[in-house]
């Protein structure tokens, strides 16, 4: 099992929840500020690791079977996302997927910065779940 972070449409109430759902919901839960955030072409979030200006960025916690992320998860994570390890507000390491290296100088123009936000929900308008 491994604690993944999910912070897109893989949370409650998003198109990609199916992926997870099934999964042992550990809690909401935040990053620690150290991340930028951006949305790709408005379709989904990335996070990424900076050294200033970062902020700590909501998102949901799962308790999910390794083969489940490589089987189930990750096929469904678009090309710009990778799988890495991110540190939470509470100091804990857990899986996340983060923007690859290099597209942010490749891709300038498809991201829109959404750190100020400090989550897809409050950045898009959607109601958190009850």
């Amino acid at each position: 099992m491994a604690e993944l972070f999910c912070n897109g449409g893989a949370m409650r109430g998003g198109n990609l929840h199916h992926n997870v759902a099934q999964h042992k919901f550990v809690g909401a839960v935040r990053t620690a500020p150290i991340y930028r955030f951006f949305s790709v072409r408005d379709e989904f979030p990335a996070l990424l690791l900076t050294e200033d200006g970062g902020a700590s960025i909501e998102g949901e916690l799962y308790d999910v079977p390794m083969d489940n992320i490589r089987t189930d998860f990750l096929p469904d994570e678009p090309a710009e996302l990778e799988l890495t390890v991110i540190k939470l507000d509470d100091g804990r390491s857990v899986l996340a997927v983060g923007l690859r290296p290099g597209y942010l100088e490749s891709i300038p123009d498809q991201l829109t910065e959404i750190t100020e936000h400090g989550g897809w929900r409050k950045y898009r308008g959607l109601p958190e779940p009850s």
